[in-house]
Parts: structure tokens; C-alpha cells; sequence
């Protein structure tokens, strides 16, 4: 019976059944979300004051006291999606770790951006050399890092941002490896952890190493 709470691409991916598996975000992740979301907003005559681990909480109309409304920021957000999802740097490091751990490993992207935002994320995968698989999930990961990782008999490993998702991954693929990482530099301070629960490691240098570690990828 197909599990209709995950993704319907997921299950037609082609996954090496005998290699490792990396799963990974792109905002925040691999792409530098933020420093492009924050353009965008000034373009449209607003403020970012990057004061806490949040996104509409940070957008002011200038002068405000208060935070931007979460409708409002909604609609800013869908936008940026729809026309400008193509527009943010690649975390530095980034494409050169995936590109070493794909020698070996299968990868595949899971990230929740809207449906809108789908084709341009795309094309930004292949604009900054990151050519794998993509899967559009709704919704906590758990359920879909738990799918991803049964269609291998190799370890895996998911690296996210927010905590929910590594917290749910937690409970659906306990043996999946988790790892927390924050690109943009202005938000690491800021960033919920729990380092008890899943190893943080915002450079990706570093983390692509720590990655092939968990996954017995060691040097040949």
C-alpha cells in the first residue's frame, strides 16, 4: 500500500540499493536562503533585522516596532519562490563536499519549498553543480527520510537546519545519521540545537568529512 503522506516521486527515484545514502536540505543547507530572501524583501521596501532563528519575524516595514504580519509575510515568500528561487549563492564548500561524497554515494535533496518554487529550485541545483535527484516534501521529513533510507541496505545520513525535521527523522529512521548545519553565518548563533541529539557542523568542509565518516566512506 503507498503511503499517501509522502512525496509520489520518492518511490520512482533510482537509489543504489547497495551504496550509502546522503539526504539532504537545500535553504540554509546548500543554498544561502536568506542573504537572497533578505534582497528581495528591501526591493520591495522593507527591512530584515536578523534577530532571531525566524523568517517573517525578522521582516519590518522601516521605522515598524513590530514584525511583519504572517500573511503578509507569506505572500512574500510565495513570491520570492515563484520568480526569484533561482537567485541565492551556494553555501560555501557545498558543491565541492556533495561532489566527492557522490563518487560514492547516492544523494538525493530534500527540501520543502513550495510547489511554485519547484522548477526554479531545480534549475538551481544544476546551476551550481549539485545535479542529483530531488524530491518536494510536505510536512515534517521523518516519514520521507524513513522511505528514502529503507531503499538502501548501505547507511545513510540526513543533514537539515531546523530541528523539527532532524527531531522527526529521529524518531521515523533512528539509524540514519543526522547532522545540523547553518550556512548563513548571521543566523548559526541563533540556530535551536541539540547537540545531544544531532551533530552540528555548519562548515561544509568539515561536514563532508563528518558525513563520510558515518557512513564508512574512509579514504582509499
Amino acid at each position: 500500500m503507498t503511503d499517501t503522506r509522502l512525496p509520489p516521486e520518492l518511490m520512482a527515484l533510482r537509489i543504489d540499493p547497495k551504496a550509502p545514502l546522503v539526504i539532504v536540505d537545500v535553504d540554509e543547507v546548500l543554498a544561502l536562503f536568506m542573504r537572497a530572501f533578505e534582497g528581495f524583501v528591501v526591493r520591495r521596501g522593507f527591512e530584515m533585522r536578523i534577530d532571531r532563528f525566524a523568517l517573517f519575524q525578522n521582516i519590518y516595514r522601516p521605522g515598524a516596532t513590530e514584525h511583519l504580519d504572517l500573511i503578509s509575510g507569506k505572500l512574500l515568500f510565495e513570491e520570492f519562490f515563484e520568480h526569484h528561487a533561482a537567485d541565492m549563492d551556494v553555501a560555501p564548500g557545498a558543491t565541492e563536499a556533495l561532489a566527492k561524497l557522490a563518487q560514492r554515494a547516492s544523494i538525493v535533496v530534500l527540501t520543502n519549498a513550495p510547489a511554485q518554487g519547484r522548477a526554479g529550485r531545480a534549475r538551481w541545483l544544476i546551476k551550481h553543480g549539485l545535479p542529483y535527484s530531488m524530491v518536494v516534501n510536505t510536512g515534517a521529513k521523518g516519514p520521507a527520510v524513513a522511505a528514502l533510507a529503507a531503499r538502501t541496505r548501505g547507511p545513510a545520513a540526513f543533514i537539515d537546519d531546523l530541528l523539527p525535521h532532524l527531531d522527526s527523522a529521529a524518531v521515523a529512521a533512528p539509524a540514519v545519521a543526522r547532522f545540523q548545519t547553518v550556512a548563513d553565518e548571521r543566523l548559526r548563533p541563533l540556530a535551536f540545537c541539540a547537540p545531544d541529539r544531532h551533530r552540528r557542523i555548519d562548515a561544509w568542509p568539515d561536514l563532508g568529512e563528518a558525513i563520510a565518516e558515518a557512513l564508512g566512506l574512509k579514504p582509499r
